[in-house]
């Protein structure tokens, strides 16, 4: 007679496996999964690979002085790897630490954005065409963000409105913005030559684009469908991270930030300008034109007027249209 062998015990996931699950159970980007997991990887190596419950506040500001003395990190980058900490104790490990709230973050420094005059946005997008220059005049155009724009679907562009749907902004918000008159035409053929290679993925069976899980598992054959498609599509398949399914993503954004870059060097202007800095130039734009704070606030998703009222600062006359005594 036969013995039964008994099943070995299932082992236990790895710490920073548990951290990746319950990132994803709260439904947090890929990209904030990949930095949380990049720095509490960091503080465990930093520690001689320590466990995190054998460590304390002498660890936690040790780790954190390091990165800003012999790093030379940021106030931002120093307080999104705090933020990494204060997740594995709390949602990881279940560990509430009063010291982790007395921990200090670092001060960010105030600083007004860069913004380019009409005359020097102009000249910028005088030297981009393509895909990247419509993408260019989307951002100064209706104040999206980089990965807005990057990761705009097909059934949020509304040429009978004139409008764009922006769907789970910064903040998980989501918010209207408009469509200028000038884009209707050139988005409208480009989304035909988009639709183009839709039909030519549809027909490889290679149509379906990413979804958030809640909708996927409700609406199953969205996926595939057009109107779900991301306007501005990757060049080519790529893995999913998490699902591991090969498909079309978006375009990388480091693409545009790229076209840019080169676009500002022909231009001759001197200033430091990216992608986002056509934000900054919409909003400021907009202010210059005498429109409402609070519209140019809705516009850019702002949670706080305080933050849209940095760009009161970078007008040509000054926050307050003081005029200097030397003018007069």
């Amino acid at each position: 007679m036969a013995i039964e062998s008994t099943p070995p015990a299932s082992t236990p996931p790895k710490l920073l496996d548990q951290v990746r699950d319950k990132i994803r159970v709260k439904h947090y980007s890929i990209r904030t999964e990949t930095q949380y997991v990049q720095w509490i990887r960091r503080f465990i190596l930093f520690h001689g690979k320590r466990h995190p419950k054998e460590m304390g506040p002498a660890e936690v500001e040790a780790f954190l002085t390091h990165l800003a003395v012999k790093g030379g990190v940021s106030a931002s980058t120093q307080n999104q790897a705090l933020s990494a900490l204060l997740f594995l104790y709390r949602e990881v490990l279940g560990i509430e630490l009063p010291w982790l709230d007395d921990v200090v973050r670092a001060k960010k420094p105030q600083r007004l954005p860069s913004v380019l005059t009409r005359a020097e946005v102009t000249s910028v997008l005088e030297c981009m065409d393509g895909v990247y220059g419509l993408m260019a005049r989307l951002l100064y155009g209706t104040g999206m963000r980089l990965m807005e724009v990057c990761r705009l679907r097909v059934k949020d562009v509304d040429f009978g409105q004139r409008e764009i749907l922006v769907r789970e902004g910064k903040g998980a918000k989501d918010r209207v913005t408009m469509l200028p008159d000038t884009l209707v035409q050139p988005l409208q053929a480009f989304l035909v030559r988009r639709r183009r290679l839709y039909e030519e993925d549809f027909g490889k069976g290679m149509a379906e684009v990413f979804l958030p899980d809640a909708l996927a598992r409700k609406y199953p054959n969205a996926a595939t469908e057009w109107a779900w498609q991301y306007v501005f599509p990757s060049g080519s398949y790529s893995v999913d991270p998490r699902s591991g399914r090969e498909r079309r993503h978006h375009i990388d954004e480091k693409l545009l930030q790229r076209a840019m870059k080169k676009a500002v060097g022909l231009s001759g202007i001197t200033k430091l300008a990216t992608p986002h800095t056509l934000r900054h130039s919409f909003a400021t734009h907009l202010l210059e034109g005498g429109y409402d704070i609070r519209t140019v606030q809705e516009l850019l998703g702002h949670s706080d007027v305080s933050t849209t009222m940095i760009y009161t600062h970078v007008l040509n006359k000054g926050g307050r249209g003081v005029v200097s005594p030397l003018d007069r």
